[in-house]
């Protein structure tokens, strides 16, 4: 696809949405090419992929097990007086 850059003003998100499904946007001035965009080389994960990736950080999680830390149900008493009311 080939448009000038005037007409791709304010049509960026758009011609990155085509770019990510394959398409090449070719951007001109003047009748001449100035820009390319393309769709990035990184290949995108198969769901599987993702799936296992996240099994494996669940299994890390669990290996280390249960967070033990101090209390958050009193971290906060530093901001009021004896009373309740706010320092």
């Amino acid at each position: 696809m080939k448009l000038s850059v005037a007409e791709a003003d304010g049509q960026l998100a758009e011609l990155v949405r085509l770019a990510e499904r394959g398409a090449e946007v070719v951007l001109t001035e003047d009748g001449k090419e100035v820009a390319r965009i393309v769709p990035s080389a990184q290949p995108k994960q198969t769901r599987e992929e993702k799936r296992a990736l996240f099994e494996e950080i669940r299994r890390m999680a669990e290996a280390r097990g249960p967070y033990i830390g101090p209390s958050a149900a009193r971290s906060q008493d530093y901001l009021y007086d004896e009373l309740g009311l706010p320092k």
